[in-house]
């Protein structure tokens, strides 16, 4: 196919209209640009198995984050959503970054639009703003520290005591951070769909059908899971968690995605996805799942389509960044 047909089919269609050779085998074609394009592939734990196994770094926002600042590749190809494919085009401007589909955004990213944080703001001007990395550019750009739910507790207690502080823009994971520290940072109101669906009826069933299944959480979740929960922390944490774990059944309340590198590294234990608040009996984010391994073939194919940002705003969101990876690289995080 001519590039310039591509490309335009790209911007006016998008990846789901493009016909793919279905006897093209893609776990070598991706390979294949991978080493003619020098392009690194960086996944969340949240993406589908196949790019989990085609990906060079799968992680969380801060690891992720962390091989976005420190990758020699040309081209990065950032399997997850678009603050993250932001974010690595903020710590690299003179990298092309590339996102298998526009259309993967963030439910809390959405819930925190920068003008309407920007009036809620300046009513504290005595508080700094430590921000939620799932957020957007224009948010990270009023901030004055960027956190990660693995960070984020030592990033709050490594500051002075009777520092005031807002917390954007996950109210849950705000909350939980206030009730360990003994904070009272002022929260704004933003959630994640995912994690706000958790159903404790059901969990509840699950632990009556599991007598000894451990409940770990991540905590974006909501309070009353949290209290049921017997381990909380990062996705990264939960990970760690059940690798280091002497049992062998556990009920997961994050996003289902985490559970494949779960399996895949103690294939001889339990996990069992915490079901929603619905009828469905998943917990799948419905934007990191817009990315499949035929749209990341396409997009390193075309480097279509490519995050771009506006030097100014990517400076002033680059600020909060530096200070996030220069507190984690102190702590060790």
């Amino acid at each position: 196919m001519d590039i310039n047909i591509a490309e335009s089919l790209l911007e006016k269609k998008g990846f789901l209209d493009m016909d793919i050779d279905p006897s093209l085998d893609l776990f070598f074609e991706i390979e294949k640009l991978k080493k003619e394009k020098n392009a690194v592939i960086l996944a969340h734990y949240y993406q589908e198995p196949d790019i989990q196994d085609v990906a060079d770094y799968i992680g969380d926002s801060l690891g992720l984050a962390q091989k976005a600042q420190s990758t020699k590749a040309d081209m990065i190809v950032f399997a997850g959503v678009h603050f993250m494919a932001e974010t690595a085009k903020i710590l690299n401007p003179s990298k092309k970054v590339v996102l298998p589909d526009l259309k993967a955004g963030c439910s809390l990213s959405d819930s925190a639009p920068p003008s309407l944080f920007k009036a809620f703001r300046d009513k504290y001007p005595d508080h700094i703003v430590i921000t939620y990395i799932n957020c957007s550019a224009g948010m990270k750009a009023l901030s004055d520290i960027i956190c990660t739910s693995s960070n984020a507790q030592k990033i709050i207690e490594s500051l002075p005591a009777d520092q005031k502080i807002i917390f954007a823009p996950d109210k849950n994971l705000g909350a939980y951070i206030n009730k360990q520290t003994g904070k009272n940072m002022v929260l704004w109101n933003g959630a994640c769909l995912v994690h706000e669906i958790f159903s404790m009826e059901k969990i509840t069933k699950l632990k009556v059908h599991h007598p000894g299944a451990k409940v770990i959480a991540h905590p974006e979740c909501e309070e009353p899971v949290l209290k049921m929960a017997d381990y909380i922390g990062s996705t990264s944490g939960l990970l760690k968690y059940v690798q280091q774990s002497k049992d062998s059944t556990f009920i997961v309340a994050t996003e289902a995605g985490i559970l494949y590198q779960m399996q895949k590294s103690c294939p001889d234990k339990l996990f069992i996805p915490a079901p929603p608040e619905n009828t469905c009996a998943c917990n799948d984010c419905p934007y990191m799942k817009l990315n499949t391994l035929e749209k990341l073939y396409l997009c390193m194919k075309y480097e279509k389509p490519e995050i771009l940002m506006d030097e100014k705003l990517r400076l002033a969101a680059k600020k909060p960044i530096d200070k996030m990876l220069e507190i984690s690289a102190r702590y060790g995080l």
